[in-house]
């Protein structure tokens, strides 16, 4: 339990034990009396009950608020994650790209060679 809420516990409890004793000292009747007792116990029953519900509205307003940020942090890491995905794809794409290129233009300098050789050997053949 936090400070502040022993700190009302106790002074709840304090005051409910000196208004009991000032009604229970003070000179009236028996019937009176137990009115005001009942009307004392029904004042302090009023009280804790406001209190439990203003401290249940508060909880369930943090559980709330806790829950809302919980979400939008996991909306943006989902959304980090996706941009991540995205420019990972991208970098896979293009380096694919260029390997493609890179073969592309060794598989057209492996053609001019074996043609060039081809052309010599045809030359040489038809030289002799």
């Amino acid at each position: 339990m936090k400070d502040s809420a022993k700190i009302i516990v106790a002074l709840l409890a304090g005051a409910a034990a000196g208004a009991a004793v000032a009604l229970l000292l003070a000179p009236s009747s028996g019937s009176e009396l137990r009115d005001d007792i009942a009307d004392y116990v029904n004042d302090i029953t009023g009280s804790i009950r406001n209190k439990a519900e203003s401290a249940a509205n508060n909880l369930r307003e943090y559980g709330n608020s806790t829950l809302e940020r919980s979400k939008s942090k996991f909306r943006s890491t989902v959304n980090d994650l996706a941009n991540m995905k995205e420019d990972v794809a991208d970098k896979v794409r293009s380096r694919s790209n260029n390997v493609v290129e890179a073969g592309k233009e060794a598989i057209g300098r492996a053609k001019s060679g074996v043609k060039g050789a081809a052309d010599d050997l045809n030359d040489s053949i038809q030289g002799a």
